[in-house]
């Protein structure tokens, strides 16, 4: 899932991750997406919390999704160094988060389009990102 983001923005400095979502990302860090998965009702949950959000269950176990989704929503950030997407997916287990599709022009992202997930590995630290899928199938 490795690469790297080339668009304007990419390298932004992350917060330091200090509460359930250290987890997310200690493991982006080492080139994995997990999410949580709650053991009392089964649903995934994004972003990380010390309770499930459907049933308010603790027993929470980390999972890796299969990194397909589909774009929800775009909208293009346009700026003098370059443009580039922010988007909200919806993960194949259920969440949706907000991320970028890369790997295509920003203006050729749409509603729908079926997206995998990657890890970017840039110097500000690791970011998920999406480039598109042709069949999710």
């Amino acid at each position: 899932m490795a690469g790297s983001a080339t668009e304007p923005g990419a390298n932004a400095k992350q917060a330091q991750a200090l509460g359930a979502d250290a987890r997310y990302f200690a493991a982006l860090a080492e080139n994995r997406f997990e999410i949580p998965q709650c053991d009392t009702c089964g649903r995934h949950h994004f972003f990380p919390r010390v309770l499930c959000p459907h049933c308010g269950s603790e027993a929470l176990n980390w999972t890796v999704p299969s990194g397909r989704g589909i774009v929800y929503s775009t909208t293009v950030v346009r700026r003098p160094e370059g443009d580039y997407t922010v988007c909200l997916i919806d993960l194949a287990e259920g969440p949706r988060l907000m991320s970028r599709v890369v790997e295509i022009a920003p203006d050729a992202v749409h509603i729908g389009m079926a997206v995998q997930a990657r890890i970017d590995i840039l110097e500000a630290g690791p970011l998920l990102v999406f480039k598109p899928l042709e069949d999710l199938a």
